[in-house]
């Protein structure tokens, strides 16, 4: 980690009488707070996926218990009604739970850099990451798209900035391997989750409703 970057990192000391001006006029905040601020803010998203989550985890139950007593009265109409809510219902859960798990991994990287001053290598995959959620998350909760993109922009311009500082520079085939890596992953522990949280329908459904679960 070079001086110049040391220097950013933490708040300056000792500046020339050059640099002290320019400053003055428009000075540039450590880049430490600024992480920890897009933190906050992207704690912020992932507490909202967690109350979406929760609604969908209840509108899940309503429907599989009204599913239930359609079967139970042999009311194959109303059955196979529920059957497909149920089933949109489930894959937005699945896409909820999944964002919410990459951007739990994008805050846990964010606060390691804080520490160790990595800041180029690790936020390059987590910028990527965002991007693809804020886009999966669009159909679901549109505000997100919004704010997601806010934070992967905060964190572009730290990247930039560090970059320009330290003299380092990013390996995109290693950036891009990295954020697919985190997506795949928050998928395969989504799938895990959704699988085991929700009942299976009632078996003798028909072929289209019965296949829900394995379409979340």
């Amino acid at each position: 980690m070079s001086e110049n970057f040391a220097k950013k990192w933490e708040t300056k000391r000792e500046e020339s009488f050059t640099n002290a001006i320019r400053e003055t006029i428009q000075p540039q905040p450590p880049l430490k707070p600024r992480l920890d601020f897009a933190v906050r803010k992207l704690d912020l998203q992932i507490n909202k996926l967690d109350q979406a989550n929760e609604r969908f985890t209840q509108k899940d139950k309503t429907l599989f218990a009204k599913l239930v007593n359609a079967y139970t009265q042999h009311d194959s109409a109303h059955a196979n009604i529920y059957a497909n809510e149920l089933a949109e219902i489930r894959k937005m859960t699945k896409l909820v739970m999944n964002a919410r798990l990459a951007l739990d991994q994008v805050s846990l990287r964010i606060k390691t850099v804080s520490e160790l001053g990595d800041v180029v290598v690790t936020l390059g995959p987590c910028i990527g990451v965002l991007r693809s959620v804020s886009v999966g998350l669009c159909s679901v909760l549109p505000e997100a798209e919004g704010e997601l993109g806010d934070i992967g922009n905060m964190l572009s311009g730290l990247m930039f900035e560090a970059g320009t500082s330290s003299g380092m520079s990013l390996n995109f085939n290693s950036v891009n391997e990295d954020a697919e890596k985190i997506l795949a992953e928050a998928a395969t522990v989504a799938e895990q989750r959704v699988s085991a949280n929700f009942p299976d329908l009632p078996p003798g459904m028909p072929a289209g409703a019965a296949s829900n679960k394995s379409r979340t």
